[in-house]
This record gives structure tokens, C-alpha cells and sequence, in this order.
């Protein structure tokens, strides 16, 4: 069974676009075509610090705080998925989720809303993530389509911020912050200052290349600033913990910047000569990442996206 990280990882990683690449997909097609099972699919807990767990499970990485004021979550999969969720958090010590932060709107980190909503849980957000749950949103992960549907209101978040802002849960600050558009117009980094641990969403993928949403806001540039503002705010000894894959430190993050800012610079300069899309694919501007970010191949998504942001802001 392939779980959603691992399908989306195919999404953007196929070298040849299948003949239903510019077909608008439904959910439910996406469930049919990449043999993702949320009947099958098994939630799996880590434990960062004391009071503080990340759940692998179909969709983004869910990190989970528990103590004397309750549960307090960031990101939430999906609503098929949430009874295995929950039961997992019970098995963690905690009962309800009484808050839900989302890193940003994408249906595989915000669409357990319209189960936790309804249920009576806070939801928080940047407000731009806010927006765009109000609205419907088309997705292209390059080599598939996606489009998704508005929110109704019990799932929206409730209280949503602009820059920063602070929450005081189970013992410690966590600060909510958005340095700028990156991954998606919304993005929110939570920085658990107690724990010394900070949830990136979709800004930091440890699966390989990032997916950078530039239909959506998102920009490669962006992500370079965003990560950089958060990097300023950590000790050296921090937990990162990524949208997707398993979590990593502060190194790793430092890594990711790296790479991110040499194919950046690469494809500028080629943009800048007026290169076409093909002509950047096959200078193969992630050269000498492949140890550590994967086969060139498998970066055909982030840099069709890396690409996009540029030539939009020329």
C-alpha cells in the first residue's frame, strides 16, 4: 500500500506525464489512480520530547502536544483518517484535540478540519491560509491536478494571524510565525519554545525536493527567506520537524537551504537568458545534491515550480 507521501513523491518525481496530467482530479480519483488506502493506512508515533509526539500517517506530519491544558495539534491529515489519530492520541495520554494549528491549507495537512471543526476543536491558521480554505483552489502538482473545494464554516480556523503571533499551552510558548509567502501563500511555522522543537509544514520536505505551490502563491524564493527567519529563531540543538519525512535537526535544515539556494541561483541565471523550461530540465541545476536530496529525475516537479516562480517574477 502507498501511503500519500509516497504517491505524492511519484507525483512529482515521474519522468513522463501520464495522458490524464492536465485532467482536474477529484479526491477520489486520487485515491483510485495511486493506490492510496486510508482504510489501510497505520498512524505512527515518534516522541520528540516529553509532551510532545509527531504521527506519520497518509498526508502531512502531525505533531502533537499533550499535557495538563489538553491536545494541542499541528496539521491533521485527513477526516477518514481521524479515528486512528485520535486513538493514537489516546494511547499518548491525551483525550479531544482541543486546538488544531495548520501549517498551511493544503487538503493532506488541513482537511481533518471538517472532522476536528464540527467536533468543537480551535482551529488556527495565517490568514492567507484562511482565505484560501474559503475558496476553491486548483493545485498542480505538475504531473496531476487537483482542485480543492471550499471549507464550510465549522471547519474554517477561528483565529488567524497575519505575522505573529504566541500561544501559552501545556507549559510553554509557542510562537506561530510567517515570514512571507513559500510553499503556499500561508505558510506557518510553529516553533515550540518548552520543547525546543519547530513544525515547518510544506516549507521543509525531508523526503528530497520540495513542491513549491507557485499557482498558489508560493515562490522559491520564499522558501529560501522563510526557512532562513526560522533558522535565526532556533538554538543549534533544536528538533525540525518537516511536512513530510522523518524529523531532522537543524543541520539537515541548513542543508536543505543550501541546496534550495544553488538551484535557485542556477535557474535564475538561465531564466534570466531566456531559457525555456526544457533547456533548464535537462542543465540538470540540482547537480551534486543526489546523495542527499535524491536522483536529478526525481526533481522534475520542483524544478517545473522553481522555474514557474521565477519566470512570474521577472
Amino acid at each position: 500500500m502507498k501511503t500519500l507521501v509516497a504517491s505524492l513523491v511519484f507525483l512529482l518525481t515521474a519522468t513522463a506525464l501520464p495522458a490524464w496530467a492536465d485532467e482536474e482530479l477529484t479526491l477520489d480519483q486520487l485515491l483510485d489512480r495511486f493506490g492510496w488506502s486510508f482504510a489501510t493506512a497505520e498512524i505512527r508515533a515518534e516522541k520528540v520530547r516529553d509532551g510532545l509526539y509527531v504521527l506519520f500517517g497518509v498526508g502531512g506530519n502531525i505533531a502533537v502536544s499533550i499535557g495538563d491544558d489538553g491536545v494541542l495539534i499541528v496539521d491533521d491529515q485527513f477526516p477518514q483518517l481521524m479515528p486512528k489519530i485520535e486513538a493514537t492520541i489516546h494511547e499518548l495520554g491525551g483525550k479531544r484535540v482541543d486546538y488544531v494549528i495548520n501549517t498551511h491549507w493544503h487538503f493532506d495537512h488541513a482537511e481533518g478540519n471538517l472532522s476536528l471543526g464540527p467536533a468543537g476543536a480551535t482551529i488556527v491558521s495565517q490568514a492567507n491560509s484562511r482565505q484560501m480554505m474559503q475558496q476553491s483552489n486548483l493545485v498542480n502538482l505538475v504531473i496531476a491536478k487537483y482542485r480543492q473545494q471550499p471549507y464550510p464554516a465549522d471547519a474554517l480556523p477561528t483565529i488567524a494571524y497575519e505575522d505573529r503571533m504566541q500561544l501559552h499551552f501545556n507549559g510553554e510558548q509557542i510562537d506561530l510565525i510567517h515570514p512571507g509567502p513559500a510553499h503556499t501563500t500561508g505558510d506557518t511555522a510553529v516553533i515550540f519554545r518548552g520543547r525546543n522543537a519547530v513544525h515547518m509544514g510544506d516549507v521543509f520536505n525531508n523526503t528530497g525536493y520540495p513542491f513549491i505551490d507557485a499557482g498558489n502563491g508560493g515562490e522559491i524564493d520564499g522558501m529560501i527567506a522563510f526557512c532562513r527567519s526560522v533558522l535565526a529563531e532556533l538554538p543549534r540543538d533544536a528538533v525540525v520537524i518537516p511536512g513530510h519525512g522523518e524529523v531532522a535537526d537543524v543541520a539537515r535544515l541548513e542543508a536543505y537551504v543550501a541546496m534550495l539556494q544553488t538551484v535557485r541561483d542556477r535557474i535564475a541565471a538561465q531564466v534570466a537568458k531566456g531559457a525555456t523550461l526544457e533547456q533548464v530540465t535537462a542543465s540538470n541545476p540540482t547537480r551534486g545534491f543526489e546523495e542527499s536530496f535524491g536522483d536529478p529525475s526525481s526533481s522534475l516537479g520542483f524544478l517545473d515550480r522553481t522555474y514557474t516562480s521565477l519566470k512570474t517574477k521577472k
